[in-house]
């Protein structure tokens, strides 16, 4: 429950209670007396926030009965000494007339008052554990959000990493051949880099950006490919300001041409978007040669930040085969 919603709950209790137990019995049945009525209402209310603010919070344990049960005397104890005062010292002194007999002991005085403090003092602990309730769903979903931005964060620093060390092993290969296509690579990632340092820090960039750095990288992974031609790549997107998680894709496209087989078979790779649901297919033959044991980093990372971003709004299958290997993934994106 939120605060305002708590708040205009206290009000409506109130104004219910000034209704019922004031102005309708003293105009419309003419019982009771208005200042009594009022003296009531005054010692009630506050019972109410003494036992809300302080003793029910200070007392009241599910598990521990007799604290609850001395919580409940304790505030009983401050109705009595709140209405002894205002009604058996402050009206017989300053209007002349008391509520109780003048020869009415204490005892009676106490024991009669748990009656009528009862229902105040149940109401307000109601109210306290509307409350607690509250605080407590607001910190769960608090922590809960925390640890979700603190995994994702940890997930996305684990992107970087991971596609540095293999883009560097692609220009380390290309340098150690002297290709002169290695300086235009070096270029290649750290314009590939400066995206995604400045854009990983972001929870949602769009998604023209992320189709960006798959650009940059099929550029940079085409300097070293003998048949850049086999790379076949469809993009039909119509919605490019759709927002998206930073690096979820490029994973996908990073880990093909990693373990790929380029040598006359290239890969095909097909992104459309269509009535906010983003179609990616990327298919690719896979290089029996290359044996990598930690070749699922990157996969297992998007499917991770999957089930956390887009728990409900996406379908990823992987078809993996001992030759090929397949990705089709639709996103629901906002």
């Amino acid at each position: 429950m939120k605060n305002k919603a708590l708040l205009y709950l206290h009000i409506f209790y109130w104004l219910i209670y000034m209704i019922g137990s004031i102005l309708i019995p003293y105009y419309v049945f003419q019982i009771g007396h208005p200042i009594l009525d009022v003296t009531f209402f005054i010692t009630s209310f506050a019972c109410f926030y003494i036992n809300y603010f302080l003793v029910a919070p200070a007392f009241f344990d599910i598990n521990k009965l007799y604290k609850t049960i001395v919580g409940f005397f304790l505030s009983v104890l401050f109705f009595v000494a709140i209405r002894f005062c205002i009604e058996e010292w402050f009206l017989p002194h300053f209007w002349g007339f008391r509520n109780y007999a003048e020869e009415t002991s204490f005892g009676f005085y106490f024991f009669d008052n748990i009656y009528f403090s009862s229902n105040t003092i149940f109401l307000s602990t109601v109210f306290w554990l509307f409350k607690r309730f509250s605080d407590s769903e607001k910190e769960k979903s608090l922590l809960l959000s925390e640890k979700k931005s603190a995994q994702l964060q940890a997930l996305k620093t684990q992107i970087n990493p991971h596609f540095i060390f293999n883009s560097l092993n692609n220009i380390y290969s290309l340098v150690y051949q002297k290709s002169d296509k290695a300086l235009p690579a070096l270029e290649e990632l750290s314009q590939l880099l400066r995206y995604s340092t400045k854009d990983l820090e972001k929870d949602y960039i769009s998604l023209d950006k992320e189709i960006g750095y798959i650009d940059s990288l099929i550029a940079l992974e085409k300097l070293r490919i003998k048949n850049p031609e086999l790379l076949i790549v469809e993009k039909n997107i119509n919605h490019p300001n759709l927002h998206i998680s930073p690096m979820l894709l490029v994973p996908f496209v990073e880990n093909a041409f990693k373990h790929g087989d380029f040598g006359g078979k290239g890969f095909t790779l097909k992104m459309n978007d269509t009535d906010y649901i983003l179609g990616f297919y990327l298919h690719n033959f896979k290089n029996e040669k290359v044996k990598d044991a930690v070749s699922g980093i990157g996969i297992d990372n998007v499917k991770k930040r999957l089930e956390i971003l887009y728990p409900k709004n996406h379908e990823l299958n992987i078809i993996e085969s001992e030759t090929e290997f397949t990705v089709d993934l639709k996103i629901k994106l906002g």
